[in-house]
């Protein structure tokens, strides 16, 4: 039996490189070798225990590789091609993808619905921080990679920038509109280049790295706020003449940045929250405006698909967006424990790590 190399889940505070057979597909799958993945917020709150998933499983959801094999259904794409495939790989067959949320695919269940269900990668299957990866329903998902683009350009689009540019449409973003990120993390930045592609007129990023800040700009904010320095829900009503903003966006997942998220609504404006929470959440009376204020609070997975994943690499081989300087380091998929040491601690400025088998 051929084998490869993973990194698996074996308890909270544990992932090992292990060795494990190598997926055997079936007639609707494809088997990728993985060129580059990397580590996600999400894979630190597995490593942490705070999002439960099954001992063994192999960890990783951002795919970017060369199809090894394809299953005898599977049609347009050959062996050896350079593909991605989305962090969310959903069947498109549910309810729920047929009401056109594929984040929540509930597969055959009766019902269809599944809170996370199309999120299959490293949390249901096993995932991409491995040698080899088997991508399900390989047709709806597999999205081959423009000429003359790295791998590191495009390492952002199966979740980071799918995200991050959710949490912008989420918003629902006019011409002109003034919008605030809270956090300049990976998805923030995205949701940064996001706004600006949305149109938004005036684009404040929050941040305590000045670093982090630096990046915003260059991805297009207008304004930054350093939290440590300012009183960001004053200084943000300061810029709008206290009207408040049309928009913002939370990506981090902290109560504290939900509640400034809230606070700096004009009436009738949209939350949109892209942060992954660990603990219950409660709404301030006073922002919520006694539940009459007419906000709304909204919340995203990224959509998964190939004409998703399409749409993404379109943006990068155009040049409207670099996500190239996300990926500040880079290290082997053997040495993918001390990868998880510099990300889960957030040292080195490390904003993404890519990972190369």
């Amino acid at each position: 039996m051929a084998m490869m190399k993973a990194a698996v889940f074996v308890e909270p505070g544990r992932i090992e490189l292990q060795d494990k057979p190598i997926p055997e597909i079936g007639p609707n799958d494809a088997l990728l070798r993985i060129t580059t993945t990397t580590i996600c917020g999400t894979d630190v709150h597995i490593l942490k225990g705070e999002y439960p998933v099954a001992p063994g499983l192999t960890i990783g959801h951002e795919p970017v590789g060369v199809i090894e094999k394809l299953g005898s259904n599977v049609r347009g794409y050959q062996e050896g091609q350079r593909v991605i495939a989305g962090a969310i790989c959903p069947s498109f067959t549910s309810y729920a993808c047929q009401d056109g949320l594929p984040s929540q695919d509930g597969g055959c269940s009766c019902h269809g619905y599944k809170p996370m269900g199309g999120w299959r990668f490293g949390n249901t299957i096993d995932g991409t921080q491995a040698e080899y990866v088997l991508v399900p329903d390989a047709q709806a998902n597999l999205a081959p990679v423009p000429d003359g683009l790295t791998d590191e350009q495009v390492l952002m689009c199966p979740d980071i920038m799918s995200t991050g540019f959710a949490g912008a449409e989420a918003a629902n973003i006019k011409i002109g509109d003034i919008v605030v990120i809270f956090a300049q993390g990976p998805i923030g930045l995205c949701a940064t280049a996001g706004a600006r592609l949305r149109g938004a007129g005036t684009i404040i990023a929050v941040d305590g790295v000045d670093a982090r800040l630096d990046i915003a700009r260059k991805m297009g904010a207008d304004v930054t706020l350093n939290f440590r320095n300012v009183d960001v829900v004053d200084e943000v009503l300061k810029l709008t003449g206290g009207r408040g903003v049309d928009a913002s966006i939370e990506a981090l997942g902290l109560q504290s940045t939900f509640e400034s998220a809230l606070r700096v609504l004009k009436p009738g404006g949209t939350l949109s929250s892209l942060g992954v929470y660990s603990s219950d959440l409660t709404i301030p009376l006073g922002a919520f405006h006694a539940g009459l204020g007419d906000n709304k609070i909204v919340t995203s997975l990224c959509p998964g698909g190939k004409e998703r994943m399409r749409r993404l690499l379109n943006v990068v081989a155009s040049g409207r967006v670099d996500l190239g300087p996300l990926v500040t380091h880079q290290y082997a998929l053997a040495d993918i424990n001390d990868a998880y040491d510099l990300f889960a601690n957030q040292r080195d400025g490390v904003l993404k790590v890519a990972i190369k088998p």
